[in-house]
């Protein structure tokens, strides 16, 4: 063992001494691999990693130093690389992890994780079935690869772009949208997708942040991505605005805009390309901006990694089987789709598309194509549950839901368990790559009252496979009791947690303090050991020194039979310090007054909880069906301070 380890450290010596006095950024001719038709539906990607390769140092990666396992042994305790011994052509570097175990590291052992593996193994085994539809348009994973892989190739000759590069895209959920889930990062690039509501400012100020290189505009949103570049383009070096690429659903040919359009790319694209695998896992694969419920959008990293296991644990959270149909309500913009575009190509199932949709929308889609499963938010399961009868359809069969993104009112659960839908309840943050926790239902829950069903269903439950979550108090770290009552915040550690925030190594560094992130939600640990959601920090309602989580305050209010929505926030107070103050939007036709809803609250909850102040208004809602609070808290604070008099009344 000795005198092996003194000849393989004799030769890494040698080649690192060779490695040193060559140019880090070449690349020899022998680490070319050779270019492949990239119109086959296959190809085994791990064959990429064969050959040594240049560590490439973009703008999201710092030189860093390398640690690898050592054994106790000294002999051990250096880092050695080899040629692989069979000596036949794809020969490859070898780590040594563990001299005396034997164990080493290498291409047939281990590649990056990825999701775009996804993909190629759904061309392959699932290469005739649908894989996107969208109106009459209809594409088979075979055929969906190969445009992913075409706009890939033109994005990286024909536009320059290289590793680490972001493409920006302002779309909804339209079959551009979903391959650019995978053609960007075919080539390298990492994907920036922003919310459709957002305005011509926040475009503008999200893409000099992000440094995108090129922007996908859909042709409906064509007038906001001009008005924002042009606004960048009086902020900024014009040498440094993105490219402009329009979406439209038939090419060019769909109006008149000036700018190369998607399809063109398709059509236009090279004959050849090798698809720029991820030299490493932790590589960004997305660029997520915060949805801004509470304040300015913050940049997420998403890495290689995290995407693949993140989409593997919603898929088993999902219950997603093989070949399934999914409906895309959720928008792909919001944590790209709950990792859902990758989700799907997994289970080798059908996306269907949607630009916009309604109820009647929705029921129509799953009547027609035998839909499997969708999602979206609170907003909507009330959308579907509410839907007139002239709306609905009978579902051809089991439909599942995951909702998530604020917690579901109990009557909405409810509601929908009535129509036939089997609904999952899933909780995370922009932060964690979206879905993190899933009320993993049991079988004996299903003889209980419904009424108790959907309390249960309600809550936030436990973590999903990636990754760990806890309830802490945020001053001591230590995990709270779980006893239902004592809250603290929740808090998660693990593989799908966020790389950062982009460009901000100080909030980074402050939202994973003590080792864990930090969510601001606040949030009780039941004997079961699920948890359930209070309350974000900021709009807990302090009244009297009596803590008064306004989810608790919605809920009842959600129960009056005349209420569509409700959102609750603090308002001024001269004697409480601060009150509930209730916006409530009826559903249509229904009536209430202010006074009702006050003494329907009081009637099922301690009268300090009761909203003293009911306002009739639309809720302001983010593009993923989130409230917007700190619009409302704004509202509560222009209507001014009640005063003692005021509150003598109620």
């Amino acid at each position: 063992m000795r005198a092996a380890y003194l000849a393989l450290r004799r030769l890494a010596r040698r080649r690192h001494r060779r490695s040193s006095s060559s140019s880090v950024g070449s690349l020899p001719p022998n680490r070319r691999q050779p270019p492949h038709d990239y119109l086959s539906p296959h190809v085994n990607y791990t064959t990429n990693l064969c050959s040594p390769r240049a560590i490439i140092l973009s703008p999201w990666r710092h030189p860093r130093a390398f640690t690898f396992a050592r054994s106790s042994g000294a002999a051990a305790a250096q880092l050695l690389l080899f040629s692989s011994l069979a000596g036949r052509e794809g020969e490859g570097e070898v780590e040594v992890l563990d001299m005396e175990a034997g164990t080493v590291r290498c291409a047939a052992n281990y590649a990056p994780l990825t999701p775009l593996s996804f993909i190629e193994r759904a061309a392959a085994v699932y290469g005739d079935r649908a894989a996107v539809v969208f109106g009459e348009r209809r594409y088979t994973w075979r055929e969906a690869r190969r445009r992913c892989v075409r706009v890939a190739a033109a994005l990286a000759t024909r536009f320059g772009v290289a590793r680490g590069d972001v493409v920006a895209v302002l779309s909804p959920n339209v079959p551009a949208m979903y391959e650019l889930h995978f053609a960007v990062p075919m080539a390298g690039a990492v994907l920036c997708t922003f919310n459709t509501r957002h305005d011509a400012p926040m475009i503008s100020t999200l893409l000099g942040h992000s440094g995108a290189k090129v922007f996908f505009v859909e042709s409906h949103l064509l007038d906001v991505g001009r008005a924002a570049l042009r606004r960048l383009a009086d902020t900024a070096n014009t040498a440094t605005l993105p490219v402009l690429l329009t979406i439209s659903d038939h090419g060019a040919d769909d109006g008149d805009s000036g700018c190369v359009d998607y399809e063109d790319l398709v059509k236009d694209a090279p004959s050849q390309f090798d698809i720029r695998w991820p030299a490493d896992e932790m590589d960004p694969i997305t660029l997520n901006y915060t949805s801004g419920t509470t304040s300015r959008p913050k940049g997420v990293v998403y890495n290689h990694r995290g995407a693949y296991l993140n989409t593997i644990a919603t898929v088993l959270a999902y219950d997603i089987t093989a070949m399934p149909t999914y409906l895309w309500t959720v928008p792909m913009f919001h944590c790209n789709g709950w990792h859902l575009p990758w989700g799907v190509a997994m289970q080798g199932g059908t996306n269907v598309c949607l630009r916009h949709f309604t109820a009647k929308v929705i029921f129509d889609n799953i009547a027609r194509h035998g839909v499997t499963h969708l999602g979206g938010a609170p907003t909507v399961l009330s959308m579907i549950a509410n839907a007139p009868a002239a709306d609905r359809k009978a579902l051809p069969g089991p439909v599942r839901v995951m909702t998530g993104g604020a917690p579901p009112p109990p009557r909405v659960l409810f509601a929908m368990e009535g129509l036939g839908f089997v609904v999952y309840h899933i909780y995370g943050l922009t932060e964690t790559y979206g879905p993190a926790t899933v009320c993993t239902w049991m079988p004996e829950w299903d003889a209980l009252p419904a009424e108790e069903r959907a309390r249960l269903k309600a809550r936030q439950g436990f973590h999903h496979i990636a990754l760990q979550v806890a309830v802490k108090n945020s001053t001591t770290m230590e995990n709270v009791p779980n006893d239902g009552q004592t809250v603290g915040e929740v808090m998660f550690r693990g593989n799908t947690v966020m790389s950062g925030y982009y460009k901000d190594i100080g909030a980074t560094r402050k939202s994973m303090a003590g080792g864990w992130l930090h969510s601001g939600d606040l949030a009780v640990r039941h004997p079961d050991g699920y948890i359930q959601l209070k309350d974000r920090a900021k709009d807990i309602i302090i009244s009297g020194g009596e803590n008064i989580s306004s989810i608790e305050v919605e809920s009842v209010i959600f129960s009056h039979p005349a209420v569509l929505e409700a959102a609750v926030v603090a308002r001024p107070d001269d004697y409480w310090g601060e009150t509930p103050c209730a916006f409530v939007k009826l559903k249509e036709g229904a009536n209430a007054t202010d006074a009702e809803i006050i003494s329907f609250c009081r009637e099922r909850l301690p009268h300090y909880m009761a909203p003293k102040t009911v306002v009739f208004d639309e809720l302001p809602k983010t593009s993923t069906g989130k409230t917007q609070k700190f619009v409302l808290r704004e509202k509560a604070r222009a209507l001014g301070s009640l005063t003692k008099s005021a509150n003598s009344k109620l």
